[in-house]
């Protein structure tokens, strides 16, 4: 078999077909890849079955505000830039106005397919299952288990809004570029055929028959 070295430092074989590796042999990010699931699903356990192992709701409760809110930040901070190259937060100005700041990576630099894929489906998935988890609670009447679904969803559409929009920007400024060096290209283009053309009739006129 033959292995190589992946740029965080993981080995991966080479010879072994993309369809063949599951999702953290195919990843180049596996252990944020793994983090990026580990604490969703962890909030989701307590949620769904915590009540089997303690009737006490306000142990729950905090330990699934604790575990969304690294979640969230992991998510913003680490995972989308490890796994897709985008990174986004919001300031708040002066004046009290909001002020949306985005990076993404370099156009030069790849993206893993498989990263993103999950990255993107777990960031909408999210949202979708606590808001029908919110549907569930609140029609079952179990109101204080709301409070956590409500916290849920705000948390994980605030990520899925943010990179949407870092998404957009990141493109934007692509097809920009893009743009500018087309641009750039035709007037070179256009500027050297010009001097080839002006060049060449002063030196024919020169040397040619008076």
């Amino acid at each position: 078999m033959n292995y190589q070295s992946a740029p965080d430092g993981t080995v991966v074989d080479v010879d072994q077909p993309q369809s063949q590796q599951n999702m953290f042999q195919a990843s180049s990010h596996p252990v944020a890849l793994l983090f990026l699931i580990l604490f969703k699903s962890g909030a989701l356990a307590i949620y769904l079955l915590g009540n089997f192992f303690t009737d006490n709701f306000i142990i729950l409760f905090v330990l699934c505000v604790i575990i969304l809110a690294v979640d969230f930040w992991t998510v913003k901070n680490i995972s989308g830039r490890l796994l897709v190259g985008l990174r986004w937060w919001n300031e708040v100005r002066e004046d009290g106005t909001n002020e949306w700041i985005f990076e993404s990576r370099d156009l030069s630099i790849p993206v893993n397919t498989s990263d993103s894929r999950i990255f993107w489906t777990v960031l909408y998935a999210t949202p979708a299952v606590w808001s029908l988890l919110a549907i569930v609670a609140f029609f079952s009447l179990r109101f204080q288990w709301l409070l956590i679904v409500i916290i849920s969803v705000l948390l994980s559409s605030a990520n899925l809004i943010g990179y949407q929009r870092c998404d957009k920007d990141q493109k934007k400024r692509w097809n920009q570029l893009a743009s500018g060096s087309s641009s750039t290209l035709v007037s070179g283009m256009m500027s050297g055929l010009m001097n080839n053309a002006i060049t060449s009739g002063v030196v024919g006129r020169f040397f040619g028959r008076g």
